[in-house]
């Protein structure tokens, strides 16, 4: 569905992302480790068109992203929930869902898909008219997934989502990421909190320094020395 192949991406002088390659096949959830400054939010952003890669290949479903538009991608059914959720906070709730369906001109499937948020999401539908900027981390991060999903995508690019959170939302979160995947969404996950993430993957992808050092089966990755010493804490 989605692969980087030889993929290189620099920051001027600097190279960030080193001759990566990996795949997240449909149906799948797959998540993205490693430590914080290793290039995982770069490679999100090149695959949204956000970011330019110097070199190496990104395609999905056969189609060249590196030669579309960022604008555009979207449209393909690649959606996007940034680190930092970067949600419009002067904007009302349900305001900044229907920002996440721009895409689509009919109103009756708006609502739908509104009505489907609200039923996934009901703190979000008691806060509806309220400013999103005064919503709590948890809601936010909602929010932020409810966007997201208001797109109707085919993948769900997730940075980062249980940042900031208390481990109670932590679990929240990342239940509602397992019930998305289950109605059909493939998932690629970048994430810091390894063991939550191998835990509601089915493969995984381990980038040091802008590069793959390990990658397989997760919840094999969940038992080897090398990962459990480096990101579990054990």
């Amino acid at each position: 569905m989605l692969e980087l192949k030889n993929v290189e991406i620099s920051y001027g002088a600097i190279q960030a992302v080193r001759n990566v390659s990996l795949c997240v096949k449909d149906g799948e959830i797959v998540s993205l480790i490693g430590a914080n400054g290793a290039g995982k939010t770069t490679i999100l952003h090149t695959i949204t068109g956000l970011k330019k890669a110097s070199s190496g290949t990104i395609t999905y479903d056969g189609k060249d992203l590196l030669k579309t538009e960022a604008s555009k991608i979207i449209h393909l059914g690649i959606a996007h929930v940034p680190e930092g959720r970067h949600i419009f906070p002067d904007m009302t709730v349900t305001e900044n869902l229907e920002m996440g369906a721009y895409i689509h001109n009919d109103k009756e499937q708006m609502q739908e898909s509104l009505k489907e948020i609200f039923e996934r999401f009901p703190r979000l539908k008691e806060r509806r008219r309220q400013t999103a900027g005064t919503l709590s981390g948890g809601e936010q991060q909602m929010l932020a997934v409810g966007r997201a999903l208001m797109s109707r995508p085919k993948i769900l690019l997730m940075d980062e989502p249980s940042m900031g959170l208390s481990p109670l939302l932590v679990k929240e979160i990342f239940h509602i990421i397992k019930e998305v995947h289950e109605q059909g969404i493939t998932v690629l996950l970048v994430e810091q909190n390894a063991k939550m993430a191998l835990s509601i993957a089915n493969r995984a992808y381990v980038l040091e320094t802008g590069s793959i050092s390990m990658d397989g089966d997760a919840k094999e990755l969940l038992t080897n020395e090398k990962v459990k010493k480096a990101y579990l804490g054990l």
